[in-house]
């Protein structure tokens, strides 16, 4: 069993920055894509930035040139950060980790809220 837990949401006025951290459990994180999905109140889960075991990655267009995903092996963690946050990015967002990558991703972080207003 996997088990992520996620920190560094909160709430930031719009066009300031934040980086989400998730901590994975056990010394396998390497073999997992891990990926960063949000939900806003009313919303569909959607597919924020992916980042693959081999480091590729992939952003959700409303996103790209704001948002970072990277990942650190070493310590067990995907990270991402976020710059030039809007109202539109507020939402609870949820860490995950998939051994293939897919739909339904395989173990869930609990989510951190992050709110952008002024």
């Amino acid at each position: 069993q996997v088990q992520l837990v996620e920190s560094g949401g909160g709430l930031v006025q719009p066009g300031g920055s934040l980086k989400l951290s998730c901590v994975t459990s056990g010394n396998i994180f390497s073999v997992y894509n891990m990926g960063w999905y949000r939900q806003a109140p009313g919303k569909e889960r959607e597919l924020v930035a992916l980042i693959s075991r081999e480091y590729a990655t992939n952003y959700l267009d409303s996103v790209k040139d704001r948002f970072i995903i990277s990942r650190n092996n070493g310590k067990n963690t995907v990270y991402l950060q976020m710059n030039n946050l809007k109202p539109e990015d507020t939402a609870v967002y949820y860490c995950s980790a998939a051994l293939r990558i897919g739909p339904t991703p395989d173990y869930w972080g609990q989510g951190t809220q992050v709110t952008v207003s002024s």
